[in-house]
């Protein structure tokens, strides 16, 4: 019976979240026509100012059962850095907008804080291109020259994906765009450039949905999220709120 429960507890979960989402694409194409980003902002607008806030906003991306031993990296005019040494293998930042698919319209969009933790396997295989997205947007790069570069990357220096690479974005604290806000606490699963039905990610009733970060442009790596009903503080995620 508690099986029972639990698979309609997440099934009713997964429903609400497609009502939100719709309900957040609409309201993104709304606000697109007012909120124009066409490029990059001054750096000063992507930085936090307040080291201490930043590293907090990291960690918040997780449980502090993981967040609390893990390394903390915070964003600098020539990258990202180390802030606090870890233990257990997880890094935690705040990723930018430029972390976003090429072709969304807020790519530049300087409100963007997106608090992450990656788990070891993810920290030797996918943070290595949020290293270098942001070394190429730091270099005053266009996005046509950033996503050149991406190739490039991609094809000479990406390690190898790894199996049970994932990471946490379980933080209240975040600011994924102008419609999402902080959306909701989510888990992300990376896996080889696949079809997105083989997860049965969007079909009717699965809690799995494709991230439409990576998938093939040019990066060859699918991205899968499933929600989870509480934050990373234990607190329950509103029901029907972005």
């Amino acid at each position: 019976m508690k099986i029972a429960r639990n698979i309609m507890k997440a099934t009713i979960f997964a429903t609400l979240l497609s009502t939100v989402l719709v309900s957040a694409s609409l309201k993104a194409r709304s606000q697109e026509t007012t909120a124009s980003y066409p490029k990059m902002a001054s750096i000063d607008q992507y930085l936090i100012a307040d080291r201490n806030a930043e590293i907090a906003m990291a960690r918040s991306a997780a449980p502090p059962s993981i967040s609390a031993d893990a390394q903390v990296m915070v964003l600098g005019r020539r990258g990202y850095e180390t802030a606090v040494k870890g233990k257990n293998g997880f890094v935690c930042l705040v990723e930018r907008s430029w972390m976003s698919p090429f072709d969304f319209a807020q790519f530049w969009n300087p409100k963007m804080r997106a608090p992450i933790c990656f788990n070891p396997a993810a920290v030797r295989s996918i943070l290595p291109l949020t290293f270098k997205r942001t070394e190429l947007v730091l270099a005053g790069m266009s996005k046509d020259q950033v996503i050149e570069g991406i190739k490039t990357f991609d094809a000479k220096e990406l390690p190898p994906l790894e199996p049970g690479a994932m990471c946490y974005m379980m933080s209240t604290q975040g600011y994924l765009n102008d419609s999402a806000e902080h959306w909701v606490p989510h888990l992300m699963f990376y896996v080889p450039l696949t079809d997105p039905k083989s997860w049965g990610a969007g079909l009717p009733g699965s809690p799995v949905m494709l991230n439409p970060q990576f998938q093939g442009a040019p990066e060859p790596i699918t991205e899968f999220m499933i929600p989870v009903p509480t934050w990373s503080d234990g607190t329950a995620a509103p029901k029907g709120a972005p």
